[in-house]
């Protein structure tokens, strides 16, 4: 109990205590996690100019994007289209924020009616733009589908923005104007002309190898140039790549098998009852296709002419006689075995007019079609009764019923068109028949009451039956691939990589300069994977890594790691080095020569007196020479019979003397030059405005603290 009554009466004391320990504890945790201290919370993406983009926000505006943009887009480029959307939206919203900019609502109902001018769901019996219908669309949306309605509040937002970004654009426009002084300037720069004669010794005449250059001169050069020098952080990898492809050995055996159903078999390899009839000997193609033979490539009952035919082997498949069998050959990536099913003589081209009547959940359907299948079919048919009662109201009925709007504007109909060109019920339809036909044919799209108008150049036509093989690699083959890469990557491992890989003669392919957020690895497309590895904290150089990719293996091993910030001496030589040397030209150039005229200079030199006629400022080239900017500016600086001093150019050092000035010829009024001058300021704000503006702003990446890519 003593004890205790200690305790209670030092109680302030324990909890001074433990409080410390655990206010140390939470501090050793935080140095040693240096993100918690440094960095922005791993849910903020970005800040810019003091908005923080959260991870949730940012990742829903993705998968938007992703849905929208389908399977052909990776992960990444969405990710990059969002980012740079986000970008944009933050540092323009900044400029509208300070000027007091905005779109109310009476401008956002004729941003809408503009955009939705067309639309037929927003149209009255007029043609006209209901805003009623609008209304009852977005009340509609509201109450049925979350979703949807949610979708049109981003596509208000889009207009909304789009409509902001114009406004700005067009204000700045506005404060650009080209003065009638600016005009005169521009007139001159284009109009003032002088004729020179000069000396050129060219850097060229200097070979490369006398002039040294040392790391530090080029360490210096950097320095002075810090902005053309700064890099992003980057990592250079060298890999192999282990393809699984089909070995000899695995093609020889595809074809063995399709010689099989070219001779037909009556036992297997194991002497049993195997009975399978030559592929020229059989009458149920498909299924003998889709079925027994289990073809990479399903049977298609179109006819096709030889031009359909792949090119290399038309002839041969085109000139067999019905039922022959050609095989097996090979053809893009797979071996086959082909067989004529049927002859027929087809028109290659056809002219129709039709009527598309829709029905619920037919494809291309709008939300405003609300019939059943039975109900459009109905339609169709006492259409197509009218019609044959009548053909010249073909037209009137296109206009009413149909909702095919690419050829609305042509009375429903599509001009000569080849064979094979519409979906295939659509195609059979209008090919077999006969010019004159009419009849209700139904495909994807719905119902279509269609006439045909005209066949042209009937001509011989094929239906071909294919038996297919993909030319895949076989299991041997790929347990072999899997073998022969664990054995490298162990042996790297344990050894040089370039070494153990030049013993077994496969290439390494290096890559220099892989960025953070990079996607591709050259020869290999789309392999964010090794990109991440490359960056992870733990990836030290020297470190090898194994990485499934489509059709194989890459064994990659990080060779080098650079720091954001300047470029090394290294990386940055290849591109300082020639300028530096050209400065050291310049000089050795300047310090031999000590001359005033240009004939004393061509003849200390072992060079000629040039000349060049018709110098303007507005495109600053020499003739015989180039471009020389500040060769030219200093001409135009000259009297007439002034001689220069030696002018560093950028393809030599020059003495000029200025032979003749012709001024350009004045003007009554240079309004029309000014005009040149405003459209020129106004291109630059289209091209130039919004990257300066992001140029300007704050911007913090998070992406890879954040893990988002």
């Amino acid at each position: 109990m003593a004890v205790l009554n200690k305790i209670r009466q030092r109680s302030l004391f324990l909890i001074l205590i433990i409080a410390l320990a655990l206010f140390s504890f939470v501090l050793a945790d935080l140095f040693k996690n240096s993100d918690a201290l440094t960095s922005k919370s791993q849910n903020v993406v970005a800040t810019i100019n003091g908005k923080d983009i959260t991870r949730e926000d940012f990742l829903q505006k993705v998968e938007v994007a992703q849905r929208q943009a389908g399977p052909n887009a990776t992960s990444t480029q969405v990710m990059n289209r969002v980012w740079e959307q986000e970008v944009r939206q933050a540092v323009m919203e900044i400029q509208f924020e300070e000027l007091g900019i905005s779109v109310e609502k009476d401008q956002m109902r004729d941003l809408l009616k503009t955009a939705l001018a067309t639309s037929p769901e927003f149209l009255n019996e007029a043609g006209l733009f209901d805003e009623n219908k609008l209304n009852e669309y977005i009340v509609n949306l509201k109450e049925t589908s979350p979703a949807a309605y949610e979708n049109w509040i981003n596509y208000e937002k889009q207009i909304a923005a789009n409509a902001l970004n114009q406004n700005y654009f067009n204000m700045v426009k506005a404060g650009l104007t080209g003065t009638l002084t600016e005009g005169e300037l521009e007139h001159k720069f284009e109009g003032n002309k002088v004729d020179i004669k000069y000396v050129q010794v060219a850097y060229s005449a200097i070979p490369d190898s006398t002039v040294q250059v040392s790391k530090s001169e080029i360490s210096d050069y950097i320095n002075e140039n810090k902005k053309q020098y700064e890099v992003e952080a980057s990592r250079d990898i060298r890999f192999i790549e282990f393809k699984e492809e089909a070995s000899v050995e695995d093609e020889n055996a595809i074809k063995a098998e399709l010689e099989t159903y070219v001779n037909g078999r009556l036992v297997d390899e194991t002497g049993r009852k195997d009975t399978i009839v030559a592929f020229s000997k059989v009458k149920n193609n498909e299924e003998y296709i889709n079925s027994i033979a289990a073809s990479d490539l399903k049977f298609d009952n179109r006819f096709v002419f030889k031009p359909g035919l792949s090119t290399e082997f038309a002839d041969d498949i085109y000139n067999l006689n019905e039922g022959e069998v050609y095989g097996p050959y090979k053809d893009n990536g797979t071996f086959k075995v082909s067989k004529i099913v049927a002859v027929k003589q087809i028109p290659d081209s056809a002219k129709v007019r039709h009527i598309l009547v829709p029905f619920l959940g037919a494809q291309s359907s709008d939300q405003s079609i609300t019939r059943t299948e039975d109900e459009a079919k109905t339609l169709a048919d006492s259409l197509l009764a009218v019609i044959k009662t009548n053909r010249s109201k073909f037209p009137e009925l296109v206009k009413e019923f149909s909702s095919d709007r690419g050829s609305l504007a042509k009375e429903g109909r599509y001009d000569w068109h080849p064979y094979n060109t519409m979906v295939p019920e659509f195609n059979d339809f209008e090919f077999e028949g006969k010019v004159g036909d009419l009849g209700v044919v139904k495909t994807v799209f719905g119902f279509h009451i269609i006439e045909i108008e005209g066949q042209k150049d009937k001509k011989k036509a094929v239906q071909v039956g294919t038996i297919a093989r993909k030319i895949e690699p076989s299991e041997t083959t790929t347990d072999k691939v899997f073998r022969d890469a664990s054995s490298f990557e162990i042996n790297a491992g344990k050894s040089d990589f370039e070494s153990v890989a030049k013993e077994n003669n496969y290439t390494v392919r290096p890559v220099n300069g892989i960025k953070a957020l990079d996607e591709s690895i050259p020869g290999v497309g789309n392999q964010r994977p090794i990109v991440r590895w490359s960056f992870e904290d733990g990836a030290e150089v020297g470190d090898i890594k194994r990485f499934n990719i489509p059709g194989g293996y890459v064994i990659a091993q990080l060779v080098a790691k650079h720091k954001e910030g300047l470029m090394s001496v290294e990386d940055a030589t290849a591109k300082v080095l020639p300028l530096v040397r050209k400065e050291k030209k310049a000089q050795t150039i300047k310090d031999r020569v000590s001359v005033s005229t240009l004939e004393d200079l061509a003849a200390a030199e072992s060079t000629t007196v040039r000349t060049a006629n018709g110098i303007d400022m507005k495109n600053p080239t020499i003739s015989g020479a180039g471009r020389e900017p500040l060769v030219v500016g200093t001409a135009f600086g000259l009297s007439e019979g002034e001689t220069s001093g030696l002018i560093e150019g950028d393809r030599g050092v020059y003495m000029i003397q200025v032979t003749k000035v012709t001024p350009a010829v004045e003007l009554d009024n240079y309004q029309a030059a000014a005009n040149r001058v405003e459209q020129q300021k106004s291109n630059v704000v289209n091209t130039k405005l919004y990257n300066a503006l992001k140029e300007a702003a704050d911007i913090e990446d998070n992406r890879v603290k954040t893990q988002i890519q």
